[in-house]
């Protein structure tokens, strides 16, 4: 089952709804608290990133902004181990959360690598000297 632009981008959504629920139960201590600041940030992050991906200007640039979706969704599942693995929150609370996010990586990587595999068009392709080919 293939699915939308927009389905995604509602899934990211939700996924950054959830993560802010996370974070206002974790724990006013200093772990809790840096957890939270670094969850907040890359867990609400993939959603606008995506949604920049889907105006790109070019391949290379929606490639590019997958790419930084797929860091903060990495980032993401990250802060939600650390915190099950510290004991902050229970295994139990974080199982589907993390599931979701660990398909997000799986779908957003492979978006990229089927943004790859089409090519970049030759008016696309940078003309610096500096570039690897």
């Amino acid at each position: 089952m293939r699915m939308t632009s927009d389905e995604l981008s509602e899934r990211l959504l939700v996924l950054a709804v959830r993560v802010g629920n996370v974070v206002e139960n974790l724990p006013e201590t200093r772990l809790g608290r840096h957890i939270a600041g670094q969850l907040i940030r890359c867990g609400t992050s993939a959603a606008p990133n995506y949604e920049e991906a889907r105006a790109a200007e070019s391949r290379r640039d929606f490639v590019h902004k997958l790419q930084i979706a797929l860091k903060e969704l990495r980032e993401t599942g990250y802060w939600l181990r650390l915190s099950i693995r510290s004991g902050i929150l229970k295994e139990a609370q974080l199982t589907e959360l993390l599931d979701e996010c660990v398909q997000l990586q799986n779908i957003t990587a492979k978006s990229i690598v089927t943004a790859r595999r089409n090519g970049v068009q030759k008016s696309e392709r940078p003309t610096g000297g500096d570039e690897r080919p």
